[in-house]
């Protein structure tokens, strides 16, 4: 042994002779018990992605395997739309993506969803499903912000929540039969937990 290693050692021994409390193991920390609110999603399950791409559906398939854009089922034109419902600038007729660019951007969208969810609801507790639900309702109606539906979960309102999904089923002033089916599964969605 060196010397320097024998003089560090023997300042180990002196240390933990000076300070026993030191020497002693440390106390076990008691579990952390996680608050309620890390625990809610911030993201979309695969419960509420399947339902999304079940209804909006990856239109308009052209003969070379690329999307190309649609106008509005309710009001025949505006807002003109994409891929797994995409909507916005940059989307008009004649508008093209590939299969991947429409991924991307309901990827992207959904996260933007999410957190508009997220942020709507606060604190308030919500379980996978209800919040699957609720981002598939924003991502087609954009109203998380202003829907009763919204209030209602918020005041603990479950079973009301649910019956609000289905007044958000007209387009351009029209009862449309997909927003009535989408609306149902929606609310059957939210309602797995409440």
């Amino acid at each position: 042994m060196s010397l320097f290693a024998a003089f560090a050692a023997l300042r180990q021994i002196v240390a933990r002779t000076a300070d026993p409390a030191r020497n002693q193991p440390a106390a076990p920390s008691p579990s952390p018990v996680q608050p309620a609110a890390s625990q809610r999603p911030t993201a979309i399950g695969p419960q509420g992605l399947h339902l999304i791409k079940q209804f909006e559906g990856c239109a308009r398939r052209l003969a070379d395997g690329k999307f190309e854009a649609y106008p509005d089922p309710g009001t025949g034109g505006e807002p003109w739309t994409i891929g797994w419902g995409a909507t916005g600038p940059g989307i008009r007729p004649g508008t093209v993506w590939t299969k991947d660019q429409c991924d991307a951007r309901l990827e992207a969208d959904l996260v933007r969803y999410a957190a508009d969810v997220a942020r709507a609801l606060g604190q308030s507790p919500v379980s996978q499903a209800q919040f699957d639900a609720l981002v598939s309702f924003h991502y087609n109606t954009g109203a998380i912000a202003r829907a009763t539906l919204t209030a209602r979960h918020k005041a603990g309102d479950f079973a009301g929540a649910a019956h609000e999904f289905a007044r958000w089923v007209r387009a351009g002033g029209k009862v449309l039969p997909g927003l009535v089916r989408r609306r149902e599964a929606e609310a059957a969605l939210y309602r797995v937990s409440s």
